[in-house]
């Protein structure tokens, strides 16, 4: 996991009741699956009433939201350090932002929990994820158009717009079904990346 981030699922000191409530609903997910988190077992589990839950949370597709947000949150963080550290060298941007978020992906118990729902594990999982699958897209392609933008790209906007897709998408791809290591899956991508946007 990036050093800068508390592990999916655990709360550190000064956090909000709400980020308390998602990182319990997390870690009970992994637990026991998302069919069994109910707001009483979160309220039993942070601490609070389950009015609390509710007056910070919502309703459960909310709680929904929330873990998918923040989890996006974590792996868009590690995207935006990999780009800070190769201001001028997009593809070895590319590989590293690609070879990090791979290996986040390997230790997040959301993920994970998500990853079985597709297997039958967990059916209530699946359709949150497809649901929000299309603003995930959204937000992770913003990020990384931003980021791209400042390395001078030779391309029209329409096929940078184009390439940044393909990169999202395959990255997102091997998240969640990844069919190799994660280091040699980057530089695959990367190479890729090279052909295209070169």
């Amino acid at each position: 996991m990036s050093d800068t981030a508390a592990a999916p699922g655990t709360s550190t000191p000064g956090t909000t009741t709400r980020e308390r409530v998602v990182d319990a609903a997390v870690r009970l997910t992994s637990e026991i699956g998302w069919s069994q988190v109910t707001m009483a077992k979160l309220a039993d589990v942070v601490g609070v009433s389950r009015q609390t839950v509710y007056n910070e949370i919502g309703t459960k597709p909310g709680l929904a939201e929330a873990m998918i947000a923040r989890e996006l949150d974590r792996f868009l963080a590690v995207v935006q350090l990999a780009f800070d550290q190769h201001p001028d060298d997009l593809v070895e941007a590319i590989r590293l932002a690609s070879r990090t978020v791979l290996e986040n992906a390997e230790d997040n118990p959301l993920l994970h929990a998500v990853v079985s729902a597709t297997h039958g594990a967990d059916t209530e999982l699946l359709p949150l994820l497809t649901t929000h699958a299309q603003s995930l897209l959204v937000v992770a392609k913003a990020v990384i158009s931003e980021r791209i933008a400042p390395y001078g790209v030779p391309l029209d906007a329409p096929r940078l717009d184009a390439a940044t897709d393909m990169v999202v998408r395959v990255v997102l791809s091997h998240v969640m079904q990844p069919s190799g290591p994660a280091a040699a899956t980057a530089d695959d991508i990367a190479w890729i990346a090279a052909r295209v946007l070169r």
